[in-house]
């Protein structure tokens, strides 16, 4: 098969053989409900999933929903996340972010990313994972590992080297050569090949999927 000459020829590969690679790639942020999936992806930030996974049992445990979340005692709440970083933190916004669901939302997580970006402790990021994820609309995430397979996939060299490291502009970037409602799922894997395959500090070209296209491939 000839090496696509295009970035997005290279993003349409690469999403046709990943998904074959990760045939059930989920989001690995334990959650009921959307509103559980908003709150987990706000504790994610420099946190691994496994961390946050570890936290939130309890914490929905006493506040399932965004009625709860929002009468909750700030102390009680750091309590029952506190082996997470800055823990005080995003205890705040997380009660904050539950009171605007409250007062703006009728406790519902709004579906907009106008609306999403606009709650306490809420970026692109977060607001396109519970796009994605939990609401089935288009959202494409991008984390460091997007980022960087991104590059070394050479997806984003329209951009300056710069704004190759700005998750919003790489979105926009990425966005056009994806179906949306595949955006997600693309991110997903993307994010996956990143940890299993193409791994920051030693990547493994010679086992990677995508060692016949990938410029940056060793083999």
């Amino acid at each position: 098969m000839a090496r696509p000459r295009t970035a997005k020829g290279r993003a349409r590969r690469t999403n046709d053989r990943l998904k074959q690679e990760y045939v059930d790639a989920v989001c690995e942020l334990d959650h009921n409900t959307p509103f559980q999936l908003l709150i987990a992806t706000i504790l994610s930030a420099q946190a691994t999933d496994v961390g946050v996974n570890k936290a939130t049992p309890g914490l929905f445990a006493r506040y399932p929903d965004a009625e709860s979340l929002s009468e909750a005692n700030i102390e009680d709440v750091e309590g029952l996340i506190n082996s997470l970083g800055l823990y005080r933190n995003k205890a705040k916004s997380i009660t904050k972010c539950a009171r605007q669901l409250m007062d703006n939302h009728q406790g519902q997580v709004p579906t907009s990313m106008k609306e999403l970006v606009a709650l306490a402790g809420v970026g692109r990021k977060t607001a396109n994972v519970v796009r994605s994820v939990a609401l089935n609309l288009p959202g494409l995430p991008v984390d460091t590992h997007v980022l960087r397979l991104s590059q070394l996939l050479q997806l984003t060299d329209e951009l300056s080297e710069t704004h190759q490291r700005d998750a919003q502009k790489v979105e926009m970037v990425l966005n056009p050569m994806v179906p949306a409602a595949e955006r997600g799922e693309f991110s997903l894997r993307l994010i996956l090949h990143g940890r299993r395959v193409c791994i920051a500090r030693r990547p493994q070209c010679a086992e990677c999927v995508l060692n016949d296209f990938c410029p940056s491939s060793t083999v």
